[in-house]
């Protein structure tokens, strides 16, 4: 296939190019292309763009199969009013731009693989959540309504929309895992607030792994928990980190230094809500690493 990638120099980005360019033409639009070409598998083209307007990158969705949007400001930051107001520009409004210029192509792409998280969800250790829901209220919650709504517009003109829900993706040299590793490794590690909110968590290989699977896959549509099956609870995940480290895991950090640290976006963290692949899973995808302890095993022999 004929890929184009928004957002394929960012941590799930790298390792959704450098998977699918083993097996398909790929092309990544990036706002600095000459930097990104030197970091880019042989074979793969930067394409340049602003993420803001339409231009000459808009005559490569004619020759893609696949767009892939992964574009999207980190949001592991305090949230301040400007920062969010990048959170937001930087999805929603990048999305509403890749799906015009997808509905004025000719001919248009099959299908658009749509970044989204399940930060749309309530966020409740209570809550148990597949892709019906139940949705939350709040800055994220209303964030992954409009940035799947943003999509929309590909499924209007004929284009199949798959929209990825992704969890706490974990990886080697970055991501999450890599901020959470060095509390553990200073021997201070432990849950954040009460440990009893969940972490829906899911490894990078499945990410790049479930879009190969949707790829392929013309029969599905619509939204897909990029969730690994069994779920963990915050001190769940903090034992099972220390054990793998060979480290304690008994330090928990404060709710209250948490939301002075990271204001809003602290809910997150304290919240977290249960949620798990079903249209996945019915669909037939076997997860790579289902287990949370595997998969953390695996990663930092990879670190």
């Amino acid at each position: 296939m004929r890929i184009l990638i928004a957002g394929g120099t960012g941590f799930i980005g790298k390792a959704m190019v450098a998977r699918l360019a083993r097996e398909h033409s790929v092309a990544v639009l990036t706002r600095n292309p000459q930097r990104a070409q030197a970091s880019l598998p042989a074979g793969v083209q930067a394409v340049g763009w602003d993420g803001a307007t339409l231009g000459e990158w808009v005559s490569h969705l004619a020759h893609s199969e696949v767009v892939i949007n992964l574009a999207g400001e980190p949001i592991a930051q305090r949230w301040t009013p400007a920062v969010k107001q990048r959170l937001w520009d930087s999805r929603v409004k990048t999305t509403a731009l890749i799906a015009q210029a997808i509905a004025q192509a000719s001919p248009r792409p099959r299908l658009l693989l749509q970044a989204s998280a399940i930060g749309i969800y309530d966020q409740s250790p209570e809550t148990t959540a597949d892709e019906n829901g139940p949705y939350g209220t709040g800055f994220l919650a209303e964030l992954g309504k409009a940035w799947e709504a943003a999509a929309q517009l590909v499924h209007e003109h004929g284009v199949r929309l798959c929209c990825m829900r992704i969890g706490v993706v974990l990886g080697a040299g970055g991501g999450a895992l890599e901020r959470m590793l060095t509390p553990f490794k200073l021997g201070v590690g432990g849950p954040l607030g009460s440990g009893r909110q969940w972490l829906s968590w899911i490894h990078i290989d499945d990410v790049v792994g479930a879009a190969a699977f949707l790829l392929e896959r013309d029969d599905l549509a619509g939204a897909f928990n990029f969730t690994a099956p069994e779920p963990v609870t915050m001190h769940e995940f903090a034992r099972t980190l220390g054990r793998v480290l060979l480290r304690p895991a008994v330090v928990r950090a404060p709710a209250f230094a948490l939301r002075l640290l990271l204001g809003e976006m602290a809910e997150f963290l304290l919240q977290g809500s249960r949620v798990l692949p079903k249209r996945l899973l019915e669909a037939g995808y076997k997860f790579q690493y289902p287990n949370l302890e595997a998969a953390l095993r695996q990663l930092l022999q990879a670190n």
